[in-house]
């Protein structure tokens, strides 16, 4: 079969040579195209290309290896395709997404946890925070809750949050034992 005077295994080969090019520049140059899986979530550009990866790779494979109609041929890996790419995003690219999100915060997600005073706050001042976390150390600014000086080194826990301000109170462990 032939198509714009082509044979199909010769177009199958184009497509799946431009579909690698294309993914290597979204590897490079994604953060460009990003904003478009959000407007139109169909439209994500990974999924598009590793559709025409798959779709291009088994139309040729099945051209050069079997005796079947080109038309069976492309049906068979349009349907090779589509199960491959819904296996790419089921299986790798959702947990992906999700593993990253799980890593960040909200400052909502702060407020009772306890943290180390790095820079002292002054009375009706403003000081430093570091919070321990799973994914790393988090570091806020921070006030006293009733506007008394906290000193550095003091364990504080985190009363409030407004305006990206952490408001805290020293902490002691004593207290809860007692």
């Amino acid at each position: 079969m032939t198509v714009f005077g082509l044979p199909i295994e010769t177009l199958y080969l184009y497509m799946l040579i431009i579909a690698a090019a294309l993914t290597i520049i979204y590897m490079l140059f994604g953060d460009v195209l990003e904003g478009i899986g959000e407007v139109i979530p169909i439209a994500n550009p990974i999924l598009i290309l590793a559709f025409v990866t798959f779709f291009s790779a088994t139309g040729y494979l099945l051209e050069t290896l079997t005796s079947l109609s080109s038309l069976i041929i492309i049906f068979i890996a349009m349907l090779i395709a589509f199960i491959l790419d819904t296996l790419l995003n089921v299986f790798i690219l959702g947990p992906l997404a999700s593993a990253e999100e799980s890593l960040g915060y909200t400052e909502e997600s702060l407020i009772g946890r306890v943290g180390k005073i790095i820079i002292p706050v002054p009375a009706d001042g403003y000081g430093e925070v570091v919070i321990e976390s799973k994914s790393g150390r988090i570091s806020k600014p921070v006030t006293a809750y009733h506007n008394q000086p906290i000193p550095e080194g003091t364990e504080v826990l985190i009363l409030d949050i407004k305006g990206g301000v952490l408001y805290a109170e020293p902490y002691s462990k004593d207290v809860l034992d007692a």
